[in-house]
């Protein structure tokens, strides 16, 4: 069992989604016995009757005084269909920065929404954020199923209003499944409080969803992170991002455009003569080429695009408004230049993603902007959905990070 897939949970603070991914693995048998122990004394010392799955996701003390999750947490588990990896994304709003950069790693999302609170503002921003970065497999669980006594009418109503929502953003999620997480409805296996629901388990629904094409089928992408001389070789370091790469294979360097053979591939104490996406790794090359940081190595034929200036979409994290008179930094993969917002096209609330204001001059904090970006030298870009390191970015202002972004075309 190889195939693995990432998938983030996003949701409206105090929705469950710790409490979710902690039944997770508490139904996979994913959890050592001390680890049980330590949630079953938790539980008890806070006075509850049931285990406090949360708990196995808050394991950080301060996490526990303030009853939030702060962070952007990975964790494991696995089915008898594939491996997952889970991305628990924060749900308070100072903390969408985290759940970007948690989401942008995904393939697939779990959209958690209460069944007695409903839709909520952050559901809103949270699913927003999700078709920004192209994630196309959304599957919905109306969560807390129990406080609204199993009701079949609230979980079509609730139902309902997450689909009209997310319709009205260009999106879908093909499965809604009624659960109680806490109590381990509709999770593993189904609900018998819940005999009106004919269709998948969480796990099952899990289990039906495509994972990407495997990076190392595609196209060479090298992004050039460092160069070392080590004796008389210059060795580009770097990790690969998209196919893989062997000795003797004919490359193409971009920008630049020059054309050469790889002399050899270097691992960390290890002798090879090939390296796949995922690994980092050393090149030379047969000629005397001076790469940098930020030139990207790749097959001919099977180029990235280059440009100056492209769409892209933006959000903007700062209390600082964005200026379109302002100079940023923009970071793609290794590369890394001045550039400016050229046109803000559309200035929009990431809330109610009413579009505030068409060709605008400004964005406020946590507004979302389509956007065009100028560049000073042209920099390489792929599609999103086909190698996300080459089609997300960050904007920077003295050193901070102020937005992360897409690029949707030129």
């Amino acid at each position: 069992m190889d195939n693995v897939l990432n998938f983030v949970i996003v949701g409206h603070v105090d929705h469950g989604k710790s409490t979710l991914i902690g039944r997770l693995l508490y139904d996979t048998d994913s959890l050592q016995p001390d680890k049980i122990a330590e949630m079953e004394k938790m539980s008890k010392s806070r006075g509850r009757d049931e285990n406090e799955f949360a708990y196995l996701l808050d394991h950080l003390e301060e996490e526990r005084k303030q009853g939030v999750t702060i962070d952007t947490t990975q964790v494991f588990f696995s089915t008898d269909q594939r491996h997952y990896v889970i991305i628990d994304a924060p749900g308070h709003v100072e903390f969408v920065k985290n759940m970007i950069t948690g989401a942008s790693q995904a393939e697939a999302a779990v959209l958690i929404v209460d069944a007695a609170e409903g839709v909520m503002e952050q559901t809103k921003r949270h699913s927003y954020m999700l078709n920004m970065l192209g994630l196309e497999q959304i599957i919905t669980v109306i969560n807390k199923m129990d406080l609204v006594e199993y009701s079949q009418e609230r979980f079509e109503q609730v139902r309902s209003d997450v689909q009209e929502f997310l319709a009205s953003i260009g999106a879908s999620s093909d499965i809604t499944i009624p659960i109680a997480a806490a109590k381990g409805d509709n999770i593993a296996k189904p609900s018998d409080n819940m005999p009106w629901h004919k269709g998948l388990t969480f796990l099952e629904s899990l289990d039906s969803l495509k994972g990407r094409i495997p990076a190392e089928d595609k196209s060479l992408i090298f992004p050039v992170q460092d160069v070392y001389k080590v004796d008389e070789k210059r060795i580009n370091a770097g990790r690969v991002e998209a196919g893989c790469v062997e000795q003797g294979e004919a490359v193409k360097v971009i920008p630049s455009g020059q054309k050469t053979k790889v002399q050899s591939v270097e691992k960390f104490l290890e002798e090879t003569d090939r390296a796949c996406a995922g690994e980092s790794i050393g090149l030379t090359t047969e000629d005397a080429l001076f790469l940098d940081r930020g030139d990207i190595v790749c097959r001919e034929g099977g180029e990235p695009a280059l440009a100056d200036c492209f769409r892209a979409r933006i959000f903007w994290m700062t209390k600082r408004p964005l200026d379109t008179s302002e100079r940023l930094f923009i970071r793609c993969a290794t590369q890394q230049t001045r550039c400016s917002i050229d046109t803000i096209e559309k200035r929009i609330d990431s809330s109610t993603l009413k579009v505030l204001e068409e060709n605008g001059t400004r964005l406020e904090n946590l507004e979302v902007g389509e956007v065009v970006i100028k560049t000073k030298k042209e920099i390489a870009f792929d599609d999103f959905n086909n190698t996300q390191e080459m089609g997300r970015f960050v904007l920077v202002k003295d050193e901070n990070i102020v937005a992360g972004g897409i690029i949707t075309g030129r």
